[in-house]
Order: C-alpha cells, then sequence, then structure tokens
C-alpha cells in the first residue's frame, strides 16, 4: 500500500467556517473585522508554494450574539472562495452580548452537516463568554472536540482582545490562539488564509508563530487590556 503523496492535489471536499462576534463591543472595529474576513477569503484564492489552489474550497461566514435569544445568522453559506461577495456593514452590525459557547456549537454543527474531508473552524470575538442557555462550557468544548477528532482545525482570534480563558476551556491551546490589534486584523487574516491553504492542500497543522504574533500585534493587545 503506498503512502498518500503530500503534493498532490488537495482534496475535493474543504471548507473554511468563520465564526463572527457581532456584540455590541465590536463596534469600533466592526469595519476592520468584516475587512479582514473578506480578506482571508481573497488571500484564500492564491496559491501555495506554486500549487494551483483548487476553486472548490468553500467558505461558510455566521455573526453571532445574543438580544432575546441567541441571534446566529449565516451571512455566507458554502461559497466557493473563488465566487465571494464581499461582506459589508450593510448586511450586520454589532450589537447584543457575547454567547460563545452555544455560537460554537451551532458552527460545529453546521460543519458536521457538511462533512467536508478538511475544515478550518476560526473563531473571532473581542469578549468573553457571557450569555450562551443552549450550551455549557463542557458542550462547546464537546463540539470542538469531535471537530479536532476529524483532523479538522480549530483557531481562535482575539480581535483587539488578548484573554484567551475561554479558548483554553474549549480545548484551543496556546499555539492556535492569537491577538490581533486594531490595524493588523486584514494582515493576520491574510497569513491565516496561507496556513489554511497549507492545511487544505497537504494536511499541514496551524500553528502562530512568533512572526504572526509580531505581526498582528499581538503584545501590545495585552499590554493595553492588561491581559
Amino acid at each position: 500500500m503506498t503512502s498518500p503523496n503530500p503534493n498532490a492535489a488537495h482534496p475535493a471536499h474543504t471548507h473554511a467556517y468563520i465564526l463572527l462576534d457581532r456584540t455590541g463591543s465590536m463596534g469600533p472595529i466592526w469595519t476592520e473585522a468584516l475587512s479582514s474576513v473578506n480578506a482571508y477569503v481573497e488571500a484564500l484564492t492564491q496559491p501555495s508554494d506554486g500549487a494551483k489552489p483548487s476553486e472548490d474550497d468553500k467558505v461558510t461566514l455566521a455573526v453571532f450574539d445574543h438580544q432575546d435569544g441567541l441571534q446566529f445568522d449565516v451571512l455566507r453559506r458554502s461559497v466557493t472562495s473563488a465566487n465571494w461577495n464581499k461582506v459589508t456593514n450593510d448586511e450586520a452590525s454589532p450589537r447584543g452580548m457575547t454567547p460563545l459557547f452555544d455560537s460554537i456549537a451551532r458552527i460545529v454543527s453546521l460543519a458536521e452537516g457538511d462533512a467536508p474531508q478538511r475544515a478550518v473552524i476560526v473563531i473571532m470575538t473581542d469578549g468573553q463568554e457571557n450569555s450562551s442557555r443552549e450550551v455549557t462550557k463542557d458542550g462547546a468544548k464537546a463540539a470542538l472536540d469531535r471537530a479536532r477528532a476529524r483532523g479538522w482545525e480549530v483557531v481562535f482570534l482575539g480581535a483587539e482582545f488578548g484573554k484567551f480563558s475561554d479558548a483554553e476551556a474549549v480545548g484551543v491551546n496556546q499555539a492556535k490562539s492569537m491577538a490581533m490589534s486594531a490595524g493588523n486584523m486584514d494582515i493576520s487574516m491574510r497569513k491565516l488564509a496561507s496556513k489554511s491553504r497549507k492545511y487544505f492542500e497537504a494536511a499541514e497543522s496551524m500553528e502562530f508563530n512568533a512572526d504572526d504574533r509580531k505581526e498582528s500585534g499581538e503584545d501590545d493587545v495585552k499590554r493595553r487590556k492588561g491581559s
């Protein structure tokens, strides 16, 4: 039996899921957050190490908040990266509180329904869990554990936020979490897309290194936010 060729065309079923915090405190950086999502998808279409990326990579974007219950809105559903229409302020605006655990369970459920061969789940938030009613911390961790058991990648991004206790509580280790400062989110998401590209093509593990953290302004966020 021959070993798989890491340089072969990447799997036909690859999918990036972006879970974006839409809560009220995101207001000052909302435009940049949306821009960074668009930058991620644009960069996802770029070749990695000379390889031609598939035009069949799919992207799902969901935004979440809590007001009169969980509000979980899917703004883009299984759109191929090549056919992405940029998300804009007209589609969603910041409001409400942070049902992080409920929303994690929802995005994982979407991914499990799609059952892609390789998937990246990107969680971007600027605050801590404070309003989940459907799923506990353990429930959210169990959902992400199922995702990781499939070989899917899960990363946690703090947008002007450097406290990662919630990420750690749901099993996201330090190497897969990173703070991003305002002004640096686009470049951070472009670099994340490059890592996603390599994972899709060759199952390369996605981790943030010292250069990623420097370019994201992580130390500055932690200094200013007291993390």
